[in-house]
């Protein structure tokens, strides 16, 4: 197998814009970390890594009007994205063929607390509603640079940066991708601070990784990225290859949504498996960069893991957040940087402010070291939820090729269950199926006693409820007792939490802030939650790109699949729509046009290649296009499931109401499948960011029970007997397409 080059790398933190200015950080031992300067906060005892640029100075940097609406978060995605497009010689004509994956948390969170009244109120600052969501950031780094060929975001709390790695590079040895940009990008936002800080992990006074003294993070906030691409296609280009991703795993704690388990379990198997990955053994490995925040809890149960892995002789090991802060959900990609630079450079990073031993911890570096070889270098980033990622990245000349071939298997959608306006949990729509004419349309809710015990139910909002419903009702109708892997997408997550957070932030201060509202707004909340009450230690991911959130989870699951990481995936799409969000995203033009329905959604789905009961369908092809390659892959999936387009019985799509992206939903289906039937769901199920995931599902069951009800069909003319073969055309409206080829399996 072709082994995945990393060929360009870019970096902005505290302790420097770039590389070279961060290896001189590393090699001088100075940190980045201070007091509170461009953050305007009501809590300055806390000491933070700041970039030491403001926004107005970055703007100016990348040549950006002040007046276009950019979070931070974005502007520091530009400059690290810009110095490790520079560095792999990836111009824009190269774009239109590369992916870019990133990671975040916060989004433009930043300019929500900010605005957040504002946008309540008034018009005035409505552009920055939309960029409150993970994927619309992600959309505008990306437009910066042009057109890539596909993107989507990430949001694992701490890890998603390295996750966003991993995807990139899951994409590459599967044959989706050939290069991709990978990484992720935080600001400090005031939301988060006090968030930390109601968790009571924050440190008054500079964090010190792994010493018996620590008390606590420090918040951070920077970007980084990396190009890798395949061997065959950095040679094409003549690439300089700076290193090789040898090895990589994500793995689930399975414990607790904010501590880690005391033996280590996610972070053991995270390491573990990544060297399993790889193909070494452990003394091979030089240099471990610690995900270590100086958080008791944390480095105890890191310690213990790199001890199950490594033993008593466990490899030179310091934590860079004693330099850079916690830069959350960009520290994955950041400390695989440092770690690039410490490999090229010879040099262990020193774990600085450490003093005293602590004999439940590990002993780190605690001075740089010089004129050390490197070969192997691992990378560990954790995140709430015990999402554990560890990434190896080894030298060029170094094997690291990996023998395994891809599961060609068939995949098949093996169960669904839904929660919607149209009820929850049941089929009925089918044949009863009720028409919505609200233009706001909230979830019928099940009972939900079955599924939650009182004590977990008053900690949970309704979508974590709903999620628990359909995740258990999915697999027992599955006959399956516990996935090997868990994916979920959400455009906006447990926004009812996030609005008790800022509106408390915001209008009661800092003393009435509730800890579990913090916890619960991050985005893989509830896909962690289902790994702790499924003990599924496996895989575990959350994408958050808008209207491509499930489609990206739905991806994902099937590279795990196709790469033998997984058996089974659970797959779902969650989100909520309360009525003040609803009333913002109408605010700035985003749900509610013309006549379209804005509803909520709570769907899932397993998916396998090793079915225990009779599946629903199986899963053709999948394949992301812009409005120019659609015909183009299509025709590559029917060609790949030795079908044609005469064998396509209905195509699915995303008729909503909405005129503009109506008429050119229809267009493309009439260019690229003319005189195919053409079905709608929205009418039904009403239009969200994870919408797709109902529209995939009702396909699913079209085929199950061998027929397509009246109402889902836009001309009642022309219709089907039996389908066999249906295809979803998801069309966002942006130029981004989704196309999913489901067929009945064989009788």
């Amino acid at each position: 197998m072709d082994r995945i080059c990393i060929t360009g790398a870019g970096i902005v933190s505290a302790i420097g814009i770039g590389k070279d200015e961060t290896l001189k950080s590393l090699l001088d031992g100075t940190t980045g970390i201070g007091k509170v300067h461009h953050l305007k906060t009501n809590r300055e005892e806390f000491p933070v890594g700041e970039v030491k640029l403001t926004n107005d100075e970055m703007l100016q940097k990348l040549e950006i009007s002040p007046e276009k609406a950019m979070p931070r978060t974005v502007l520091l995605s530009i400059m690290a994205i810009q110095e490790a497009l520079q560095q792999a010689k990836l111009d824009k004509d190269l774009l239109s063929q590369t992916g870019f994956v990133s990671g975040t948390t916060v989004g433009g969170m930043d300019k929500s607390e900010q605005y957040y009244h504002d946008f309540l109120t008034n018009d005035t600052r409505n552009d920055y509603i939309r960029m409150h969501s993970c994927g619309a950031c992600t959309d505008a780094a990306a437009d910066y640079f042009g057109k890539f060929a596909f993107t989507t975001t990430l949001s694992t709390a701490c890890s998603s940066a390295a996750n966003a790695i991993i995807f990139g590079a899951d994409m590459i040895r599967a044959g989706k991708a050939e290069c991709v940009v990978v990484g992720g990008s935080e600001c400090i936002s005031s939301f988060h601070l006090n968030g930390f800080a109601t968790l009571m992990i924050l440190d008054r006074e500079q964090c010190r990784p792994f010493d018996v003294t620590r008390a606590g993070l420090n918040l951070g906030e920077g970007a980084a990225y990396l190009v890798i691409e395949s061997e065959e296609h950095a040679k094409k280009r003549n690439a300089d290859v700076l290193a090789i991703i040898s090895g990589y795993a994500n793995a689930c704690d399975a414990y607790h949504q904010t501590a880690s388990s005391p033996e280590g379990e996610g972070p053991y198997l995270a390491m573990t498996q990544a060297l399993k990955m790889a193909n070494i053994e452990p003394n091979k490995i030089n240099y471990v960069n610690a995900h270590g925040t100086a958080t008791p809890n944390n480095d105890a149960s890191e310690s213990q893991a790199i001890r199950r892995v490594f033993g008593e002789k466990y490899p030179p090991t310091s934590s860079t957040k004693s330099f850079t802060g916690h830069t959350t959900s960009a520290s994955g990609s950041i400390e695989t940087v440092i770690s690039l630079l410490a490999m090229q450079n010879g040099i262990l990073p020193a774990n600085i402010n450490y003093a005293q031993a602590d004999p439940a911890c590990i002993t780190p570096i605690t001075k740089v070291a010089k004129g050390t070889d490197m070969q192997h270098v691992m990378c560990n980033s954790f995140g709430f939820g015990g999402n554990d990622s560890s990434l190896i990245i080894s030298k060029p000349e170094c094997d690291g090729v990996r023998s395994e071939k891809l599961n060609d298997n068939p995949i098949y959608i093996c169960s669904a269950k839904q929660i919607s306006a149209q009820g929850g949990l049941n089929d009925d729509w089918f044949d009863h199926p009720v028409t919505l004419t609200e233009q706001y349309v909230r979830a019928a809710d099940p009972d939900f006693k079955p599924y939650v015990t009182p004590q977990e139910s008053r900690r949970m909002g309704r979508i974590l409820k709903r999620a628990v419903a359909t995740a258990k009702e999915t697999l027992k109708s599955a006959q399956t007792e516990a996935p090997d892997a868990i994916v979920t997408g959400t455009g906006l997550g447990c926004i009812e939490n996030t609005e008790f957070f800022l509106e408390a932030l915001l209008s009661d201060g800092k003393e009435t802030l509730k800890p579990t509202h913090f916890m619960n707004s991050t985005h893989n909340t509830i896909s962690s939650l289902i790994g702790i009450m499924t003990q599924t230690h496996g895989y575990n991911a959350t994408f958050s790109h808008e209207e491509l959130s499930f489609d990206s989870a739905l991806l994902n699951a099937c590279l795990l699949l196709q790469n033998n990481e997984a058996k089974s995936v659970l797959v779902q799409g969650h989100d909520e729509l309360t009525p003040n969000y609803h009333t913002l995203l109408k605010r700035a033009g985003i749900v509610g046009r013309d006549t379209e329905i804005a509803s909520e959604v709570s769907v899932a789905m397993l998916v396998t290649n090793e079915p225990k009961a009779t599946p629903m369908c199986r899963i053709a092809g999948m394949a992301f296009a812009a409005d120019d390659e659609v015909e183009n892959q299509l025709d590559l999936l029917l060609k790949k499931a030795s079908l044609t387009k005469g064998c396509i019985d209905a195509v699915m799509t995303d008729v909503s109401g909405d005129k503009q992206n109506d008429e050119q939903c229809l267009a493309l289906c009439q260019k690229v499948l003319k005189d195919t039937p053409i079905l709608h769901y929205k009418h039904l199920f009403g239009n969200n960011f994870t919408a797709s995931g109902l529209g995939c599902y009702a396909l699913a069951c079209c085929l199950q029970k061998g027929s397509i009800p009246e109402t889902l069909y836009l001309d009642k003319t022309n219709r089907v007997a039996q389908p066999r073969v249906m295809l979803m055309l998801h069309h966002t409206g942006e130029g981004h397409n989704t196309l999913i080829l489901l067929t009945k399996d064989k009788d």
